[in-house]
């Protein structure tokens, strides 16, 4: 079976590690345009439970996550895999 690797990005919300293509800031006018065409395809995940976005995800299925953790906080997580990662067997 496939080891499946999830990240906790923030709030219980939990992701595939093996889907994501990159962790990005949102405050460059490219990512807000971004996030506004994923919310237009209805392909926009928002994960800040009404914080600030400090995060934003792409998946290789072109969802954009958002999160209101930082993107460093959410890829040390992605490196570090003591108790922020969960393998799934």
């Amino acid at each position: 079976m496939k080891n499946i690797q999830l990240i906790n990005i923030g709030f219980g919300n939990i992701v595939s590690a093996n889907r994501i293509i990159s962790i990005i800031s949102p405050d460059s006018a490219p990512i807000k345009r971004i996030v506004t065409e994923a919310r237009d395809r209805g392909q926009l995940v928002d994960a800040t439970y009404g914080r600030r976005t400090r995060a934003v995800i792409v998946t290789d299925s072109s969802h954009i996550i958002l999160s209101a953790i930082q993107p460093e906080t959410i890829a040390h997580r992605f490196i570090s895999g003591k108790e922020n990662i969960i393998n799934s067997n």
